[in-house]
């Protein structure tokens, strides 16, 4: 190891307290170029700034220590900028006048409900403004609250959750990493007064996928302590965001509003970048995907038909939205796509295949720098990610970030005809994709009642 190694080292474990303070007493996550800092890991900060060597360290402990002793509270914080700007008071103008959090009710508790959770209260990980306060379930026996909270903090996939996790039967309560979460055991929406449990102005995530339509997520607004509804599926009558790409479509009046689906997340952000830059006339998605939940894991009768097939022992040609869905997102894509899909025997990662005809002849090395640029930027750097290994497979994508991660390897171009293929952890990486616009619904909701505060103590 050289001096210089162990200088970063030294520098990074002086910034590991600071930023567990920011995120534990004042609500700040800090970010460089849109990836968190996260507190819980010399590993992962040392990862992250290797990818920027120009950056002084000595200069970001001392930004940071400032930042600890100002009034900035409640806000998500980009370390580049303000290194640039070396403007703390500036920040402190625009910060939040309070530290009030939006409470969050996970509706499901199923793969993305636990995944979602996991993120939300991860050590080390700031969610600015919001908390997890209720997770509805329907009851599934006399030992159902440990079982949840086993499945949380077990995982065949995702491995064993490094968080403290605690039930308490009495008070139906899951605590994780000391933070108490209500367990509420309802079959509906309509049974559920959230004011009663002390929960008002909450964000409701549906992870159940029963209800798709706007009319049916409208039962959630219905309750008491309710103010507004993510959907973890693509919906209907609602708009469907995919962070990084439309998410500054989602104005105040949306109640209602879609994640869209893990897949339509992975080649979103990369196909906004091509069509902005080279245009696509058309093309065809095929997802091979890992099999779900929803297929059987042996013959039997199943409304889907093909997905009744034992999943584990077979490739499962079925149907995917993704790319029709693709232009809610990029309207400019309307017509221009189709898409298919293959379950295949993984239980997690999958793979998108886009077979696209530009409107501009190109180069392999054209496309792939173009988007190794696009994954270093601020603004989609959790939405594209950048693979150069040459031993990549699956597996090695799980736990991934990212909403879609380019194999740069593997890309082909004939004149104008490119071949893109695109990893993503469709548990996790998806999840991330949701926490992101749960962050931007609240940061939007408490932006407008700082404002509202200001107006009325001005009056």
């Amino acid at each position: 190891m050289t001096n210089t190694w162990l200088q970063t080292l030294s520098h990074v474990e002086s910034l590991i307290p600071i930023l567990g303070k920011l995120g534990r007493e004042q609500e700040i996550k800090v970010a460089l170029a849109g990836q968190p800092l996260m507190s819980d890991s010399v590993t992962a900060l040392m990862t992250i700034f290797d990818q920027y060597p120009e950056i002084d360290l000595t200069k970001v402990l001392q930004v940071l220590m400032d930042l600890q002793s100002s009034l900035v509270q409640n806000t998500t914080v980009d370390l580049e900028s303000l290194l640039v700007e070396n403007d703390v008071e500036a920040l402190i103008a625009q910060s939040a006048s309070s530290l009030k959090q939006v409470p969050v009710v996970l509706y499901g508790f199923g793969r993305i409900g636990r995944l979602l959770a996991r993120r939300m209260c991860a050590l080390g990980h700031t969610t600015p403004g919001m908390k997890l306060a209720a997770i509805v379930v329907r009851k599934a026996g006399d030992k159902d609250l440990k079982k949840r909270a086993s499945l949380l903090k077990f995982d065949s996939v995702h491995g064993t959750y490094d968080g403290v996790v605690k039930s308490d039967e009495e008070e139906s309560t899951l605590t994780i990493n000391g933070q108490a979460v209500k367990v509420i055991y309802a079959s509906h929406p309509s049974e559920v007064d959230y004011e009663s449990y002390g929960i008002r102005d909450a964000l409701l995530v549906d992870n159940t996928g029963m209800w798709r339509d706007h009319d049916g997520l409208s039962a959630h607004l219905q309750r008491p302590g309710i103010d507004r509804v993510v959907l973890t599926a693509p919906g209907k009558q609602m708009k469907n965001i995919v962070f990084g790409v439309n998410h500054n479509d989602v104005e105040l009046d949306d109640r209602i509003i879609s994640a869209a689906s893990c897949t339509t997340n992975a080649i979103t952000p990369i196909l906004s970048v091509l069509e902005e830059q080279y245009g696509i006339e058309s093309g065809h998605v095929e997802t091979v995907h890992a099999y779900t939940n929803d297929q059987n894991l042996i013959d039997n009768v199943h409304k889907g038909d093909r997905r009744g097939r034992a999943a584990a022992l077979n490739m499962v040609m079925t149907e995917t939205g993704a790319a029709k869905a693709v232009s809610k997102a990029i309207p400019s894509l309307e017509g221009k796509l189709s898409g298919s899909a293959i379950r295949v025997p993984v239980i997690n990662v999958s793979i998108a295949v886009l077979s696209l005809r530009l409107e501009k002849e190109v180069t392999v090395e054209q496309i792939n720098a173009l988007l190794e640029s696009a994954s270093q930027t601020a603004e989609l750097s959790g939405q594209i990610g950048f693979s150069a290994e040459a031993d990549a497979v699956s597996s090695d994508f799980i736990g991934s970030p990212q909403a879609g991660v380019l194999d740069s390897l593997s890309t082909k171009v004939r004149g104008n005809q490119a071949t893109l293929y695109v990893w993503y952890d469709n548990e996790f990486g998806y999840s991330c994709q949701v926490v992101r616009l749960m962050e931007q619904l609240v940061q939007q909701s408490l932006a407008v009642e700082s404002k509202e505060t200001e107006s009325s103590v001005a009056a």
